[in-house]
């Protein structure tokens, strides 16, 4: 006599089918404290420029403000982790680094692709209405996997689990059926604060608080605007994110590989050296970085990024790829090649080049960059 599966193992046949490495199940419910951790956040301000994070706060306070009807979350893990150590590929100042999960496709229509089509086998299966999640609408979906024991959220919370580390993305499945839910996960940092204290830019205030303003996956990805001084330097040659609070991690010893080929890491990303990158016009741009998460954040704030690791390498061999960027059209990029070119060039020859450029730059922004460089 065959056995009669239930809902949730059919759930996770389904998911392991689609490479996922975990799935966990929590119904949900309102959650105070969630909303409370959210309000302080942005109260403080430590969402930086990210006025969409403000704009939905009613909704990113549990997932039945933003979807009433629904009932039960179905959270998945997939697991991103590469043959590499990030840490190692800061000391190649010559090249630039990009974050583990940004080295080939972008994550949100790898697992979207897979959601969906898991959500439409659930549809079909229970008659219940389905939506899906990557990381894309106001869900806060960090809490909720760790409601659902997937994992935690640790003191740099981020999620963190005791089977997989921390190197895999999240996705979500929100329902209106009704199905049997797992146990939270418990906290496990203990008295570890290897991820607090690797931070370049001390962008935690206290364990289990983030200032996003002083992060330099922030500061790399989602700040369209100049980035400040104070930072510049500890951003060393990190060009797109950064990975050292989930590199410090000690939980990751037991992380999983990738099994998904279109999230394993492209050769050309690992370790692309600036002098490629800084000769990149918007065509090549878009080119080399097609179906990457990195397209998305435009041609002239990648290479604002990438001026900055110049101006950190003390690689003099830059300096004409830097020097013809003083003319680009993009101010952006014109104030961070004045800041590269004050650190490539010694004084004498920097005060000279200032001498001869301030009188014909228009932009505020970067005649300032000449003057305090």
């Amino acid at each position: 006599m065959s056995e009669v599966k239930t809902l949730r193992q059919e759930l996770g046949e389904r998911a392991s089918g689609e490479g996922f490495s975990a799935t966990r199940i929590v119904t949900l419910g309102p959650d105070a404290q969630q909303a409370e951790r959210l309000s302080q956040f942005i109260t403080e301000g430590r969402h930086g420029s990210m006025a969409w994070m403000a704009e939905t706060e009613a909704r990113r306070a549990s997932p039945q403000a933003m979807w009433p009807e629904a009932r039960t979350a179905i959270v998945f893990a997939q697991s991103y982790g590469q043959d590499l150590d990030p840490l190692e590929r800061l000391a190649d100042r010559e090249s630039g680094v990009i974050s583990v999960y940004a080295l080939n496709r972008d994550y949100h229509d790898v697992v979207k692709g897979k959601l969906k089509r898991i959500a439409q086998w659930l549809a079909r299966r229970t008659g219940a209405d389905v939506k899906v999640f990557v990381d894309t609408a106001p869900l806060m979906e960090k809490p909720l996997a760790q409601k659902a024991g997937l994992g935690w959220q640790g003191k740099h919370t981020n999620l963190v689990s005791r089977e997989l580390g921390s190197w895999f993305f999240i996705g979500t499945i929100l329902t209106t059926a009704e199905i049997e839910a797992d146990a939270a996960e418990a906290d496990h940092c203990g008295s570890c604060r290897a991820c607090l204290d690797i931070c370049p830019t001390k962008a935690f205030p206290a364990p289990y608080q983030l200032d996003a303003r002083r992060c330099i996956s922030y500061l790399t990805i989602e700040h369209a605007g100049h980035i400040d001084r104070e930072f510049r330097v500890a951003m060393g040659n990190r060009i797109y994110g950064c990975d050292d609070c989930l590199a410090a991690c000690p939980w990751n010893k037991f992380a999983a590989a990738a099994r998904e080929a279109k999230l394993l890491a492209r050769e050309d990303l690992k370790a692309p050296r600036l002098g490629h990158l800084l000769a990149l016009e918007d065509a090549a741009f878009r080119a080399l970085f097609t179906g990457s998460p990195v397209k998305r954040t435009g041609r002239d704030r990648f290479i604002r990024n990438v001026l900055i690791a110049a101006g950190n390498s003390g690689d003099k061999s830059l300096v004409p790829q830097v020097t013809a960027l003083l003319d680009d059209p993009a101010p952006i990029v014109r104030a961070m090649a004045v800041w590269a070119m004050s650190r490539l060039l010694g004084e004498p020859d920097f005060a000279q080049l200032r001498t001869e450029r301030t009188g014909h730059e228009t932009d505020a922004d970067v005649r300032r960059e000449w003057e305090t460089a």
